[in-house]
């Protein structure tokens, strides 16, 4: 199973803008705030495993 690890960008209401770290995108991924932990705020880095997302180290 691969990790990947992502930026919290922006976050507007039940929602939060992701970017990708460990490769060269652009792109941003709209993530459902449930789906991620309570205590993320702009900036915080996230880790996603095993369909799960959690702070990372």
């Amino acid at each position: 199973m691969e990790t990947w690890y992502y930026e919290v960008i922006s976050i507007d209401g039940d929602y939060a803008n992701l970017k990708r770290l460990d490769i060269e995108s652009d792109d941003l991924k709209l993530v459902a705030r449930t789906m991620l932990p309570d205590n993320i705020s702009e900036g915080s880095r996230l880790k996603y495993e095993m369909l799960q997302y959690e702070m990372a180290d």
